[in-house]
């Protein structure tokens, strides 16, 4: 897809984020050489704990599109043993740079359960608390631990201590920290240093023109059912608004990705509203959230809504992943556009 260009505001303006302002963020690393299972252990922290991994991983199991792309990324495509994604993840197959990667890895299906993951014989598994692990389904790190697997938890995902609220550094240090993690793990270092020193690059240029003061209202709105999902401080989102020059209205949430009202949503005005592009139907097309928030009484009135100032980006594009910074320069490029 290639973008829109933005047309004067009151009237209804949508970006897509395009492959091409996606790429460059590692979409051709070669693969390293595949492993054999052996290899030093290595230590790392994650989730706020030591993990040791016995060795060198030869089959990892992932699930959810932006996970598999952080794999992808590092160029460990040929690591993979199966990853797993949900139905309406479509857009981001079509909109990744990797999409030979997601044709060349197993895929195990939309189903992440316990059957699906031992299927694959993983010696490694990578997901995240609602990327994933859930108690509810039995996948669980423990259960991870008890087929003699290693269970790598997505940083953004990590749960806070005595809480289901997900979210236990900045965003954007959860981003660097899996990389740097998954680096020494699968022995990339070099890979990884070097992704993380681009994206912190791409970031800092875009974070350099956004303005000091008057910054935009942004509100990210994922779906509606029937209180809007949305992101507050630990969640992507959150990095990515910061970033562009914008303030995310729900930054004061302590959670990555939570149910908010649409009382508070139009008490602080938005104006303008990232809309995430993912989910099965005509229900769940940007257009269709559009024309919910229009018609959706409170926010009706807001900024946002009455200038029609959307902007239309993927999943994959707005949870933990490697289209971070690309998602960022396109945000940062929209508000400037409209003089926010």
């Amino acid at each position: 897809m290639t973008p829109r260009i933005p047309v004067p505001a009151r009237t209804a303006t949508t970006i897509l984020a395009a492959g091409t302002l996606l790429a460059g963020c590692g979409a051709t690393v070669e693969d390293a050489a595949p492993s054999n299972g052996s290899g030093p252990a290595t230590t790392v922290t994650n989730c706020g704990a030591p993990l040791t991994v016995p060795h060198t991983p030869a089959r990892a199991v992932v699930n959810d599109t932006g996970i598999a792309e952080i794999m992808f990324a590092l160029g460990l495509t040929d690591r993979i043993a199966g990853y797993t994604t949900y139905d309406g993840k479509h857009v981001d197959y079509r909109t990744s740079p990797w999409k030979a990667d997601f044709d060349r890895a197993p895929n195990l299906g939309t189903g992440f359960t316990r059957e699906t993951i031992q299927s694959a014989r993983p010696d490694f598994v990578f997901a995240g608390w609602s990327y994933g692990f859930q108690e509810t389904s039995g996948v669980t790190p423990d259960w991870v631990r008890e087929i003699g697997a290693v269970p790598y938890q997505l940083t953004e995902a990590c749960r806070q201590p005595g809480t289901t609220a997900r979210g236990i550094m900045p965003p954007l240090d959860a981003l660097f920290a899996d990389l740097t993690n998954l680096g020494t793990i699968f022995g990339v270092p070099d890979r990884a240093a070097k992704l993380v020193a681009d994206y912190r690059a791409r970031i800092d240029a875009v974070r350099a023109q956004a303005p000091r003061e008057g910054r935009a209202r942004v509100f990210l709105f994922d779906s509606a059912s029937p209180d809007p999902f949305t992101s507050g401080r630990t969640g992507t989102p959150q990095a990515i608004i910061e970033s562009a020059g914008g303030t995310n209205v729900f930054g004061d949430l302590d959670n990555s990705w939570t149910t908010a009202s649409w009382e508070a949503a139009a008490q602080r005005d938005p104006e303008v509203i990232v809309i995430v592009d993912y989910g099965v139907g005509p229900e769940n097309t940007p257009d269709a959230k559009i024309a919910q928030l229009k018609s959706q009484p409170l926010m009706a009135n807001t900024t946002a809504v009455r200038e029609g100032n959307y902007v239309v980006l993927p999943y994959a594009a707005l949870v933990e992943g490697p289209r971070t910074p690309g998602s960022v320069e396109t945000l940062g490029a929209y508000l400037r556009s409209k003089g926010r």
